[in-house]
């Protein structure tokens, strides 16, 4: 026998007592061995494990940009303008920071208006014009053999 390490030797122990069998996954092949060799796996697996959004893996600038683009429909959900000025100024406050230091590609990225963006928001809430009242129905004609001639 040749040189045996202290870690190959409480292995080899630890397999006789058994302490491996009737693990999970025992005797199945390993997930994602058939795949398209890959760098990034483990990453990806993380993310879907984790239930995390992909978009947590791209640069800040192209984060904020899709941050912007969906800021309507984000703007739509809120209630109070309160809200809705608060979520404004931590998405300027993150902007200021990526523009005060960019990192990764440049993407044309400015700070929002609060006061126009408040003002689409309370348009967009404004609520609808009632509805108009049906039209009167078109004034009924006598048929000629009932109407009466003058006398």
């Amino acid at each position: 026998m040749g040189y045996e390490s202290a870690v190959d030797r409480a292995i080899r122990e630890a397999a006789e007592r058994g302490a491996f069998d009737n693990l999970p996954g025992a005797g199945k092949p390993l997930p994602g061995l058939d795949g398209p060799d890959d760098e990034m796996w483990w990453v990806r697996r993380y993310v879907e494990r984790e239930g995390l959004s992909r978009e947590a893996l791209l640069p800040e600038s192209i984060q904020l940009r899709k941050e912007i683009d969906r800021l309507p429909a984000t703007l739509s959900d809120l209630r109070t303008e309160q809200a809705v000025r608060d979520v404004l100024r931590a998405l300027n406050l993150r902007i200021v920071e990526y523009l005060r230091n960019p990192v990764g590609p440049r993407v044309k990225v400015g700070r929002i208006d609060a006061d126009d963006a408040v003002a689409r928001w309370r348009a967009g809430r404004a609520p609808a014009a009632s509805p108009a009242a049906p039209a009167p129905p078109p004034p009924t004609r006598n048929p000629w053999w009932r109407r009466r001639r003058p006398s």
